[in-house]
């Protein structure tokens, strides 16, 4: 269970990631987006790609790199939830949307609680 820290720490990350897409010519489509076989942190769009984001915060390498915990299961279980979102849109928008590609990246952000974030973009994660 996420602690209220925990929980702020993962907020940061994802607003500092979307930002960090936006300012790299990423359309923001959706954040947070859940159903019920699970959460993606951030769908974008670059160029003919549609581009689900995992975002890994951590105050430490510790235990490793953020994005490092990004598992086989959680990549399969993030190309089954990219499709889900899909469908969920109404067949205009997803015309609209015109992507040829899904893609996985995962943005690592090392926070530590002294100095500044240090954030990278792992593009097309397999």
């Amino acid at each position: 269970m996420d602690t209220p820290p925990t929980r702020a720490l993962g907020a940061y990350g994802e607003a500092l990631a979307a930002r960090y897409l936006s300012d790299s010519g990423f359309t923001i489509l959706d954040r947070n987006w859940r159903c019920a076989r699970g959460e993606i942190d951030i769908v974008a769009r670059e160029a003919d790609a549609l581009v689900v984001c995992e975002v890994k915060t951590r105050r430490t390498e510790q235990f490793g790199a953020p994005f490092e915990a990004v598992t086989r299961e959680k990549l399969r279980r993030l190309r089954r939830l990219a499709l889900l979102w899909l469908d969920a849109r109404p067949r205009a928008d997803r015309r609209r949307l015109g992507t040829r590609t899904i893609r996985i990246d995962v943005i690592s952000i090392l926070r530590p609680h002294m100095g500044t974030a240090r954030l990278t973009h792992l593009r097309g994660v397999q």
